[in-house]
Parts: structure tokens; sequence; C-alpha cells
């Protein structure tokens, strides 16, 4: 039994939930407000951070990294698991079969430089990606509101930095969506997850200017109609509505 602590709108939460379905796996969801510090979650980890994956009796699995690591040492489904796990809406439909099917492979595969540039990529949207507009465009539209006072307005100059930093990081992954296949090479790996995770609370947010990037907005169309998206486009937060295009697969 698989148990994953999240919150709705925490891109790492986001990232692991997309990891989990693309190995056919799905959890248990139980969502945390990390801000409320609770004794019972820090027992659980230390760090007070999401998201937090229990696998049985085991000992959690905490962090996205770890739970990506772990799930890139997972061995890949057998072709009987493979082909029980396809949704039969799926069957017999014109899409490519990579937007219907599991990785069926590890998140980081390739080469060892393939997979170092894998996890650079992972590094960048995790970290400085999540820095310089997830994490702040959070704080000022969501939890501002959710942790003091309702009636907060978001800090426009805030919003306007974050404004010029996203411009910089969609030319960013529209140059790679341009040159690759996926984000990190020829396959589809973790990479990819983890820019389309961050770019789902973005987008949630109705903030992605989707018209100026065309080769970020076919990537991201591609993920955005696999299987394993479906949960993350079911989301809503009570008092942040989703953009009217969020779960809108023709985008």
């Amino acid at each position: 039994m698989h148990t994953l602590t999240h919150f709705r709108l925490c891109p790492f939460s986001r990232a692991a939930r997309l990891a989990l379905a693309e190995f056919a796996i799905e959890p248990t969801l139980v969502e945390e407000r990390t801000w409320e510090w609770r004794p019972e979650f820090l027992a659980l980890n230390p760090a007070g951070e999401l998201p937090v994956l229990q696998i049985d009796d085991a000992a959690p699995i905490c962090g996205i990294y770890a739970i990506a690591e772990y799930l890139g040492d997972t061995p890949p489904l057998d072709d009987a698991d493979s082909a029980a796990s396809i949704d039969p809406e799926d069957a017999g439909n014109d899409q490519d079969p990579d937007d219907t099917t599991p990785i069926n492979c590890k998140l980081f595969p390739g080469t060892p430089a393939e997979r170092a540039e894998i996890r650079r990529l992972v590094d960048w949207f995790n970290g400085k990606f999540n820095r310089e507009i997830t994490q702040e465009l959070l704080y000022e539209r969501v939890y501002t509101r959710m942790q003091h006072d309702r009636t907060a307005t978001p800090d426009v100059d805030v919003l306007r930095a974050i404004a010029t930093n996203l411009r910089y990081h969609m030319s960013y992954i529209n140059h790679l969506a341009d040159q690759r296949r996926w984000l990190g090479g020829e396959e589809l790996s973790f990479a990819d997850l983890a820019a389309a995770a961050q770019l789902s609370v973005v987008d949630y947010l109705g903030e992605v200017p989707w018209e100026n990037y065309p080769s970020a907005k076919i990537w991201y169309a591609r993920l955005k109609s696999r299987r394993s998206f479906r949960g993350l486009l079911a989301d809503r937060l009570p008092g942040a509505l989703p953009a009217a295009h969020y779960a809108d697969l023709d985008f």
C-alpha cells in the first residue's frame, strides 16, 4: 500500500504524483498544510517538507529527490502489467503510444551522460524555476490568504518580477522542446515530469502565456494528455479555482 502525504498545489507533490501514476501506482493521498507544523507530520518528516511517500510498514521516503530516485530504481513493469494498466477507453485510439501507457522504464534513462543531463534539468526546475516563480507565486496568490489574511492582495511588484522570470524560463523550455523530442532527450524522463509539475501550478493560476511559446505548448499538451496527468487536472483548491483552460486538453 502506497500513501503519499502531499498538498494539491505543491509542485514537488505533483511531481511525485505524476511519477507514481506513470508506474500505474495509485497512492492514498493525505493532504498536509506544512505551515501548521503539526507534531504528527514532523514525526513523519522532521524537515517538515512535502511530499512523503510511505510504502506498507517501511520507513517513509521524504522529499521529491528521494522519491524520484527510489522510483527510478524500481524495476520496470513487465509486458503483462503494462498491457493491463492501459485504460479500456485508451485502447484503439490514434494517440502516440507514449501518451497512453506508463513509462515502463526508469525515470532516468540512457547513458551516464544522458542521465546527468536529466538530473541537471530536474535540479533546474525543482530549484531555480521553483525559487524564481512557483514558490513566490504560490505565496502571493495562495498561501498568504490561507495562512493569514483572506483579504490580503498580492504584491504587484513581486508579480511583475515573477512574470519577467517566467518569460526567461519559458524561452528556455521552448528552446529545449524545439530541439529535443522530450526536454531531457529522446525519451520521456523525470525531467519532463518535474518541469510539468511546476508549470501545472503556474498554469492552474492562469499565469502562463502559452501563445508566445508554441514548442513549449506542444510539449506540455503531450504531457497533459497522458493518463498520469488526469489526477492533477481534477484538482480544485477551495478559494483558488483554476484558470478556465486548465483542464482543457486543447488549450
